[in-house]
């Protein structure tokens, strides 16, 4: 029966209502109805002698009615259409022809008893309480169906016994039960909707559990009562990474782990709650059995049976993974350089916090290195910042291997590093791990194809532990041992002293006088001549910066142009002597020119040809006697149009002057784009060029030549010497600047210098060229004929020294000079006048191991000063 009527039921499309589901169901179920009643009229007829006399027209009407209406009842089995029309069109034509068909039965029933008479009447009557019990039992689905029918079958019995009692009983009989039918019906009606609505809410969650669950957000378990897996979603299995049939019923706490081990924490802690009962949330774990790291968090708690009884557990999954990443990848670039993998400015600041701080807030030792690359920004500007880019990431893991795990490593930006040490207080430790930083980050690099050399410069500062050292404290020291490490010749390190405060306050000191001193009028102009090689007369005068401190003296322009530049102020004294220089040149002859530095902040003002214009506007200036000299370094800013800026002071009308050529970033292209009309030679190549074995003679020739390709003229800067200029000029250079032709001098000088500038301009200095001198103060050994002659020496270079303490020693005498322990070396006197004499070396000596050696002892018994 239930087959049958499953199999009716599932032939309905699109039906939800629990009415017309249990109609169909009372159609599957008929023919059994239909079975009992045809039974009990064969039963009351056969039993109560029932013969064709007794037929009447009444009787055969409700029998052919009874009997075709229970077979229109059955017909929704067979048809589709049928079953469409009453279970979704018309369900209440169904309850109409069960109560025509019970009424007809009824009425057939009673009439087939009287007419047997006697016996047939009570068989009539049993046989009716035997068909009415399975049919209501049928109409049970329908309560309201199982009313009319047992209504309609006692109005046919009313109508067909004809008697009077029996109609009046049937008139109040029927009412009442018609008004208890309406009322359950209705009853039954609610529930029916309520028993829908669960359905349609619970098939509602079912869906939206089944999108949340192939959403990806989220899954679903349930375990048993002893922990092992009832249920599990698909998407948990998936990540499990197993079949479906053994995961079920294997223990929860056997497929998952604490976040990185392979059993403790987590699993322990859900067996804790298991065994306790309590819900958790939130329980981070780990997949034990996925070849892929995943991470999980679970929600769950216990749930119990009707009577109380724990059955298990039963919660919500979520996938962490994602997540997990998300979190590490921002980790990652919140304290690590996206570009090195080191430790970033923020990070490696917390790390060092934290090393100069204990657990209870005592002082820790620490020390501190901070690095700066050497040369670096060269291969930015040469190569680009593609390889600079990997170039910092082979020094990142040269740095991170010397450092090893005596500490940690970070980037600060561009080529500056940090280092944490945490524990290293010595100083012949750190001293150790400098010069091996420095030694290793200096080995030659190669990235895609192009070999690099750089070098590095360390400042160390160190916090001992006995003092709290605030870390921006310690920074600040490291970061001013890194600047005297630079500010000495950099590729070294230097640990941080008191003096370096003081030099960074006087540096500062300075700055503040030199803004005042700008704003005072406490700067002046000097003039260098620049001397036509060819005729020796002045072709023009460069115009250099000087400040005369009312205090401290005359300052170098080597100490405050620098400080000039990193201030900012280098764009106002630049103008300023601009504008002074033009004004003083516009007195002279036409054909002498003036010289003015420009530096790259100033080139790279937008407003700078203007301000160039307005200087030659109100001096009265011609154009081209202004030259304008240019580093290459202009050329290094790449957001810079220098193509721009050069085309606006061409169009003045000035002369531009490619300065210090052959140093630092050198290219030929420059020379190809930008419209120089001359090129200065650096004096780094001019001195010492006359000196036997030096290379700086064929540097200056392919120079000229190459001037005098692109039409240009050269000046070879910081000539001294008689035999400097003779190869200047033998060369083919078209000017000469330097000492040979004198020092810078004021206004009133070089005016008085141009009123003859028709006569010659004659040389002054050294005939011939030698080494660069070192003062030094030492006693040596002078050893001759026996003796050791204590002396005095004065200054020394590799092939020679000033001594004093020997008089009139001829011209030619060789001795061998101690010059330090283990430390000798044969010399010729060269010149004698009174108590000094030159020495020269007869093989030159290391000024690097001069240095390092200590002054040799000296035996007492000699003279102490003898005649030679």
């Amino acid at each position: 029966m239930d087959r049958l009527n499953n199999g009716v039921v599932e032939g309905i499309h699109g039906i939800n209502s629990m009415s017309a589901v249990s109609l169909l169901a009372i159609c599957a179920l008929w023919p059994i109805v239909f079975g009992v009643r045809s039974l009990a009229l064969l039963i009351t007829a056969v039993a109560g002698g029932f013969h064709l006399g007794f037929v009447s027209v009444s009787l055969v009407l409700a029998v052919l009615v009874s009997l075709c209406i229970d077979i229109a009842i059955f017909l929704p089995s067979f048809s589709e259409r049928a079953r469409q029309m009453v279970g979704v069109r018309f369900p209440g034509l169904l309850a109409s022809i069960v109560c025509v068909s019970s009424a007809a039965f009824g009425f057939a029933l009673l009439k087939v008893a009287y007419a047997s008479g006697g016996l047939g009447i009570l068989l009539g009557l049993l046989a009716l309480l035997g068909a009415l019990l399975p049919t209501l039992s049928v109409l049970v689905p329908h309560r309201m169906l199982m009313f009319l029918a047992s209504l309609s079958t006692a109005a046919g019995v009313f109508i067909a016994s004809g008697d009077l009692q029996f109609v009046l009983g049937a008139m109040v009989y029927l009412p009442a039960m018609l008004l208890v039918a309406l009322l359950r019906s209705k009853d039954d009606r609610e529930a029916e909707a309520k028993i829908d609505r669960q359905k349609l809410n619970n098939e509602r969650a079912r869906c939206l559990l089944s999108d949340y669950e192939k959403s990806g957000r989220g899954w679903f378990w349930e375990t048993d009562r002893h922990g092992r897996i009832a249920y599990i979603s698909d998407a948990a299995i998936e990540a499990i990474e197993g079949d479906p049939q053994t995961i079920i019923g294997q223990p929860l706490s056997s497929v998952i782990c604490s976040p990185g081990s392979e059993s403790g924490g987590s699993e322990r802690t859900f067996n804790f709650h298991f065994s306790a009962r309590t819900a958790f949330s939130d329980l981070a774990v780990r997949v034990a059995r996925s070849e892929e790291e995943r991470a999980w968090s679970l929600s769950g708690g216990p749930f119990y049976n009707e009577f109380g009884q724990f059955v298990g557990f039963r919660g919500h999954g979520t996938d962490l993974t994602e997540v997990r990443r998300s979190h590490e990848a921002v980790t990652q670039l919140a304290r690590y350089d996206n570009l090195t993998g080191l430790a970033n400015r923020l990070y490696i600041k917390e790390l060092f916090e934290k090393a100069l701080t204990g657990h209870r807030g005592e002082p820790n030792p620490c020390s501190l290195f901070l690095l700066d690359l050497d040369r670096f920004k060269q291969v930015n500007d040469t190569l680009g910042h593609p390889i600079g880019d990997l170039l910092l990431k082979q020094v990142s893991e040269r740095l991170k291997r010397t450092i090893g795990d005596s500490g940690e490593v970070g980037r600060l930006g561009g080529d500056e590093f940090q280092v944490v040490l945490p524990g290293i207080i010595s100083e012949e430790r750190l001293a150790d791990i400098a010069r091996s930083v420095i030694v290793n980050l200096s080995h030659p690099y190669m990235v895609e194809g192009n070999q690099i050399v750089i070098g590095a410069s360390v400042g160390i500062a160190v916090a001992d532990g006995r003092h709290v050292s605030g870390a921006e404290t310690l920074i600040r020291n490291a970061d001013l041992a890194l600047y005297s490490a630079k500010e000495n010749g950099r590729g070294i390190w230097k640990f941080y002293s008191e003096d370096m405060h003081k030099v960074a306050h006087e540096r500062r000191a300075l700055e503040g006088e030199l803004r005042a001193a700008l704003q005072a009028g406490g700067m002046s102009v000097a003039y260098q001549a620049v001397v036509d090689v060819a005729t020796e007369t002045i072709a023009g005068f460069e115009a250099l910066a000087r400040w005369s401190h009312p205090v401290r003296g005359a300052i170098s322009p080597a100490i405050f142009v620098p400080i000039a530049e990193e201030s900012g102020l280098i764009m106002q004294l630049g103008e300023w002597v601009l504008r002074t220089a033009c004004s003083d040149a516009a007195s002279w002859p036409r054909q002498v020119r003036i010289a003015v530095n420009v530096s790259p902040m100033q080139f790279a003002d937008p407003a700078f040809p203007a301000i160039v214009l307005n200087a030659l506007a109100q001096s009265g200036l011609e154009p081209e006697r202004l030259e304008l000299e240019i580093t290459e370094s202009v050329f290094l800013d790449d957001k810079l149009d220098a193509a721009r800026i050069f085309e606006r002071l061409k169009g003045i009308g000035v002369r531009l002057a490619l300065d210090d050529f052959g140093t630092g970033y050198s290219a030929l292209g420059y020379l190809r784009t930008a419209p120089f009309d001359k090129i200065k030679i650096d004096q780094s190549f001019v001195r010492g060029a006359a000196q036997s074995g030096s290379a700086n003679s064929a540097i200056i020739r392919s120079i000229v030549s190459l001037a005098e390709a692109l039409n240009m003229e050269t000046t070879a800067e910081g000539a001294e010497t008689i035999d400097e200029l003779e190869l200047i000029r033998s060369l083919g250079c078209s000017h000469v600047q330097g000492y040979i032709y004198g020092k810078p001098v004021g206004i009133a000088e070089a005016c008085e210098r141009l009123a003859g500038i028709d006569s010659h301009v004659e040389p002054i200095g050294h005939k011939r060229s030698r080494e660069n001198r070192f003062k030094v103060l030492r006693t040596i050994g002078i050893h001759h004929d026996g003796y050791c002659y204590p002396a005095r020496i004065k200054n020394i270079s590799p092939g020679g020294a000033l001594i004093e303490g020997l008089w009139d020693v001829p011209a030619g005498t060789q001795f061998e000079v101690a010059l330090g322990v283990n430390l000798k070396v044969r010399a010729t006197a060269r010149w004698s006048v009174q108590d000094r004499t030159g020495l020269q070396f007869d093989v030159p000596i290391s000024l690097e191991k001069f240095r390092q050696s200590a002054p040799p002892q000296l035996s007492t018994g000699y003279p102490e000063q003898q005649r030679a």
